[in-house]
């Protein structure tokens, strides 16, 4: 998929109510697949109906639904395989035929604590499956192979008609977390409160909300085959944020008289808007899949920069005396360069 397209206020509305949509998509299959059950008088047709509940159920993401499926089908396979000669062998010896079944298991076991432990859960439940056809009965055990391969397959084709993808997920999220932190952050610095606002429980909200984010990255590195760790070093900078924007409040609001200072110092104040702006281009670079008002931000973020390190060496030089402002000074420092580590990111996701 293209990570720069642009969404549409229909596709953030579909996205916002993702549950309602997978659970009409699961209901529609269900149905159809049951229709196609009977009307071709599938044997064993039950194993469809189970198989595509359980590929599609969990998780609805594309990026996550065609890996899942594809490993339902290997294990599927390799179980089938077991399962049939572990069937000739109950013709033979029923003794030949319990010692290949616990070796099978053996194997699943110790698969299942390896990279594909669905996969190799699933050699398992196949070979269950077979061999609980009755003795010697071949034909049953062949459908009920083909019938979880038939479920899987069904289960991506269902899945392929209007997908839901992480990666568009992921982008909705993450601006409406540009868009609550920049809420955050004009409430926190406000010049036109007199006493310090009540952020505890919105920063803690933002914060959970970046921590839930964390399971879109492995889907939306399979839709769109971006390197993970530009996901997780957006992760870490949005944490990182977080963090120094409750630290940089707590320094705000420290002392009545360096919080008058700071209100009123310039290049501190054009820091605050240049922050607000810069939240506000992400958002919207998110949404429109444009990184280029995040790359318009960056350049005047690194102005910002130059100036607030021109603030604290003088507050070295001991133009700046009072410890609140010198500690306001350096997180707005920080702050400003995580944004702009932030908005480099984020255009390299957007860009692919």
């Amino acid at each position: 998929m293209r990570p720069d397209k642009p969404l549409t206020p229909f596709d953030v509305r579909v996205y916002q109510h993702y549950r309602i949509v997978h659970g009409l998509r699961i209901a529609l299959a269900f149905v159809l697949t049951f229709l196609l059950v009977r009307l071709l008088d599938v044997p064993e047709g039950s194993w469809p109906l189970i198989t595509l509940v359980v590929v599609m159920g969990p998780i609805s993401f594309w990026g996550n639904v065609i890996p899942r499926a594809f490993e339902r089908i290997g294990g599927t396979i390799f179980g089938s395989v077991l399962g049939l000669v572990a069937l000739q062998l109950e013709l033979w010896s029923l003794p030949a035929m319990m010692l290949w079944c616990a070796m099978a298991m053996f194997i699943c076991g110790w698969l299942t604590l390896g990279k594909r432990p669905y996969q190799a859960l699933l050699i398992g439940i196949t070979l269950g499956v077979v061999v609980g056809a009755p003795q010697g009965d071949m034909v049953t055990a062949l459908w009920r192979g083909g019938d979880v391969i038939l479920g899987s397959l069904l289960a991506m084709f269902f899945t392929s008609i209007w997908p839901q993808r992480a990666f568009v997920h992921w982008r909705i999220q993450m601006a409406s977390f540009m868009s609550a932190f920049e809420r955050i952050y004009q409430a926190g610095f406000s010049p036109n409160l007199v006493e310090r606002p009540r952020l505890e429980k919105p920063l803690q909200n933002v914060l959970n909300d970046v921590v839930k984010m964390r399971g879109l990255i492995t889907p939306a590195c399979k839709e769109t085959h971006i390197q993970k760790r530009i996901f997780e070093a957006i992760q870490t900078t949005c944490r990182n944020m977080v963090c120094t924007l409750e630290l940089q409040i707590n320094a705000h609001w420290a002392s009545r008289e360096s919080h008058f200072v700071m209100i009123n110092a310039r290049t501190l104040r054009d820091t605050q808007h240049m922050t607000q702006r810069t939240l506000a281009n992400l958002s919207q670079a998110l949404y429109e899949g444009n990184p280029m008002p995040a790359i318009a931000s960056r350049e005047k973020l690194n102005e910002i920069i130059s100036e607030l390190d021109q603030l604290i060496r003088e507050s070295h030089s001991g133009s700046l005396e009072e410890t609140p402002i010198h500690g306001y000074v350096w997180l707005s420092l920080e702050l400003a360069r995580q944004l702009e580590l932030l908005s480099q990111l984020v255009c390299r996701a957007l860009r692919k």
